[in-house]
């Protein structure tokens, strides 16, 4: 089976970090995925993804110091696999690991995930612990020079056929449990190396073990690489061994961050495909931060926010949205719940920026059915024209007719005949 029918339009759901950081919990992921099965499921809404670290104890304790603890409690069974930390996610006691949890998530309709970090544990490694369908040990496939620069949890995994086991065990262990969806950290763009033509490379036959494993492993699994920018020489790899990969770095509630994002989506544009989509991160909606952060409705305007959601649609990104949801408001609901705007997200739409002058962009998109739609963007901090001829279209996100006169970071969605 081609891995890309596991992802025929971009995956849309619910992740973990942008509220819990670290420190989510099993009761935390439970109420979200509730609210994304009543609220969000309807309108194409489905992976709860519990992102990073489920398998640390206590993680955030000491957060005014580290985000990562080194030499931290990790949990691991007999064959140097990650499981989770059974104070954090109950239901994970006496070997069951994620498999309640993926379970009631797919009882709610909805499809289950998990991040990952590249590798393999570095107290595997120092254990000399066992690895699974090989005589060797984790010490003996680990390359204890390969490591993450802002995690200190893994070695890098060597190239050769034991190290395929321990990955091939691994994706045994999460069918399992039921994964629907693996986010795969450190590996798209590892930061390991000074020159951006290398900064791949540490993870590259990683990325190839991983996409190996899942292949084998018997179960429809999406894999999304992160984190980014993704390397451009490295998008026909990107979408043989992945879903979805990172295009830009941790994407946050700044109206800079935003505006960058145009930059990244017109190098990228045309390098997707049916199954395979650049990513432009986390939607920064609703009330994000949590604990660490600072909890706090997103910093973006209104407008900025719509320029998100219709930059990310017209782009055709996928859409995972970290707030918490539980407190979703009547505004980022609407946002996130247009059927005709998130039916640009269409793979057989074609797509492309049409213009660019200035801080005014144009993008333009034909349906698969016909028509045609366009966006334009005022990515100036005061009000402009939008300088084309809107007459007889109809603003897609309103309802009527489109307004010619953009605020500062706004834009208009038009759909014409």
């Amino acid at each position: 089976m081609d891995h890309k029918s596991a992802a025929p339009r971009p995956p849309m759901g619910w992740n973990s970090y942008d509220y819990y950081d670290t420190a989510v919990t099993e009761a935390d992921v439970r109420k979200n995925a509730a609210v994304l099965a009543q609220r969000l499921r309807a309108f194409g809404w489905k992976y709860v993804v519990v992102d990073i670290q489920w398998y640390a104890h206590r993680p955030d304790r000491l957060r005014e110091r580290y985000q990562y603890i080194p030499f931290n409690q990790l949990h691991m069974d007999g064959f140097s696999r990650l499981i989770p930390d059974p104070e954090r996610f109950p239901s994970a006691a006496g070997g069951a690991g994620f498999k309640p949890l993926a379970d009631y998530v797919h009882g709610l309709g909805l499809k289950f995930g998990i991040h990952i970090m590249r590798g393999i544990p570095r107290i595997a490694a120092q254990a000399h612990a066992p690895v699974l369908g090989t005589a060797l040990t984790a010490d003996e496939i680990a390359d204890p020079a390969d490591v993450c620069r802002w995690n200190p949890d893994m070695y890098g995994v060597r190239d050769t056929r034991d190290g395929q086991a321990y990955y091939d065990s691994l994706l045994e262990l999460y069918a399992s449990w039921g994964v629907d969806f693996i986010k795969c950290d450190d590996i798209c763009n590892t930061d390991n190396w000074t020159e951006p033509s290398d900064r791949a490379r540490a993870g590259r036959h990683e990325m190839r073990m991983l996409r190996r494993a899942i292949d084998r492993c018997g179960r429809p699994i999406v894999l999304s690489l992160s984190p980014g920018p993704a390397l451009l020489d490295m998008a026909e790899e990107y979408a043989r061994c992945a879903n979805m990969w990172r295009i830009t770095d941790d994407m946050w509630d700044r109206w800079e961050h935003v505006k960058n994002m145009f930059l990244r989506c017109r190098l990228w544009q045309g390098l997707g495909r049916a199954g395979a989509y650049p990513d432009c991160d986390m939607l920064p909606l609703g009330v994000i931060g949590g604990k660490f952060l600072d909890e706090r409705m997103t910093r973006l305007t209104r407008d900025e926010q719509r320029t998100v959601m219709t930059l990310w649609c017209v782009f055709g990104s996928p859409l995972m949205l970290g707030a918490e949801l539980t407190k979703l408001d009547p505004w980022t609901l609407s946002l996130l719940t247009n059927r005709e705007v998130l039916a640009l997200l269409d793979p057989a739409n074609t797509r492309r920026e049409l213009s660019r002058e200035g801080d005014l962009v144009v993008w333009e998109l034909i349906p698969a059915g016909g028509g045609r739609c366009l966006a334009v963007f005022n990515l100036s901090d005061s009000p402009v024209e939008a300088g084309l001829d809107l007459s007889g279209g109809v603003d897609m996100w309103t309802g009527g007719a489109p307004d010619p006169h953009l605020p500062p970071h706004g834009c208009v969605l038009c759909r014409l005949a």
